[in-house]
Order: C-alpha cells, then structure tokens, then sequence
C-alpha cells in the first residue's frame, strides 16, 4: 500500500482540524451563538476575533457551533446514504436478475431528478423545516451513489471462489451476502462515503444560503447568506463563512483521494 500523500495528509489535518472544532468547538467558544448584546457588523477585534454579525452575535462562536452542525447532519446523512446503499447495492449485485433490474430501476429514477431541485422540493414541503426533516430531503437520494457502487463490486465478488464454494455449501443468500460480500465491497463504500461528507456539507450549505431549511441561524450557509447581504458594507463575514465551507470540503476531497489509492488493490 501507499503512504498518504503531502495532499492526502493536508486533508487528513483540515478533517481532523474540523472534527476537533465540531466535538470541542461548543465547549471553547467565547459567547453564545445568539447572544445579540455586542456592535453589529463589528470588524475583528482582540475581543472578536472573527468580529460580529448584523444581529451583534459573536462570529467565532457562530462558525464553531455551525461546526458542530455540520458535521452532525453530515454524518447522519452519511451513515444513512451508507446503509441504505450499502444494502440495496449489495442485494442487487449478488441477486441479479428482476431483483437487480427493480432496484436499479428505482435508483435511475432517483438520478433522473437534478440531486439539488429534489433537495429544495422536499424541504419546501414542510412549512418550518427541522433538521430531522433536512436529514431526510438529503438521504433520499443520497444513497443512490453508494448502492451503484455497492452493486459493481457485488457482481465481482458473487463469481469469486469463496462465494461459490460457500454457495456450494448450502449456505443461505442473507449470510453471504453479510459474511462474503458486504466486508468485501467496504474499501470503495469508504472512499465514496469520505467525498459524500464534502457533499452534504456543499449542499447543506447551498439549502441554508437559499434561505432554505436553515438549521439553525449560525449555520455556515446561513452566515455566508448574511454575508453577502452585507458585502458592501463589511466582508469578514462571507470570508469567514466561505473559507470554513471551502476548507471543510478540500479536506475531504484530498483525504478521500488519498484514500482511494491507499485501497487500491492494483497500487503498488
């Protein structure tokens, strides 16, 4: 296998960097993310680091909790995608026939709709949208990614000889499906689900600065919203909003390609 990479290792350190700030962020932050008790629109000073926002928020402790918000969603949208992919991919790929044709058929509909119109169309459906309901909008199509990749690597894996010779074996098809095919396809499901952070991420953001869905007020899309609302007159706040969303996603990005010639079976 290789080593990571200068590029790789920068992503490992920015993803790391923000997984610190989303589990600590919270605990270290100088003020509330609501307290409207400071100057609005203050530029960074010793007291505000990264200054203050139209309602007289602190802008640090804003981007810190927004750090937490975003890697929760992004996580739960993730590890559903993962799930539900994993398992459609996995099913199709080793069942083949009408089985593989139904299940493909759903996720081609599924990719049929432009990903960010579905978004919008699914929280548009509920009047105050939560991030329950925000999880949902991104999962349903979500999944499509990884059950198509789940699926190539299945109809590899159910020719491989100890797939036969369990077959042969009279085992059942849930459980090679579950011991034989499923720790099998992981390596490539890893890869997609590292990128798949950086997307939930973007589209989240996208949602929040559409105005929305917004989680909350002080999530990234929303402060860069704000921002560039107020462009004219001060631009710390897109600065702040859009480097964290920038940052986060190169991170992943550089980390999942790192990972992907790390898990490659055909790299020297």
């Amino acid at each position: 296998m290789k080593r990571l990479g200068p590029g790789p290792t920068l992503g490992a350190v920015l993803v790391t960097l923000f997984l610190l700030a989303a589990l600590l962020g919270p605990a270290i932050a100088p003020y509330s993310p609501t307290a409207q008790r400071f100057r609005i629109l203050e530029h960074p000073s010793a007291a505000h680091w990264l200054g203050t926002d139209q309602n007289g928020c602190d802008l640090l402790s804003q981007v810190l909790h927004g750090a937490r918000l975003a890697a929760g969603i992004s996580l739960a949208v993730v590890a559903i995608s993962l799930a539900i992919g994993t398992t459609v991919g996995a099913v199709a790929g080793y069942s083949g026939g009408l089985v593989d044709d139904a299940l493909m058929r759903l996720c081609d509909i599924l990719l049929a709709f432009p990903g960010i119109l579905l978004n919008i169309a699914l929280v548009a459906l509920v009047r105050r949208p939560g991030i329950a309901h925000l999880i949902f909008a991104l999962a349903v199509n979500g999944w499509v990614g990884y059950a198509r990749v789940a699926r190539g690597q299945a109809l590899a894996l159910r020719e491989r000889e100890f797939v036969q010779a369990a077959r042969s074996l009279g085992a059942p098809a849930w459980r090679i499906v579950l011991r034989h095919i499923v720790p099998n396809l992981l390596g490539p499901l890893i890869v997609q689900a590292t990128a798949g952070f950086a997307g939930v991420i973007l589209t989240e953001a996208t949602l929040a600065f559409l105005g929305i869905g917004q989680a909350a007020p002080y999530s990234w899309g929303a402060l860069l919203d704000q921002g560039t609302t107020f462009l004219w007159l001060t631009q710390h706040i897109a600065i702040a909003a859009g480097l964290c969303i920038a940052i986060v996603v190169l991170g992943f990005n550089l980390l999942g390609d790192g990972l992907r010639d790390r898990l490659d079976p055909k790299s020297s």
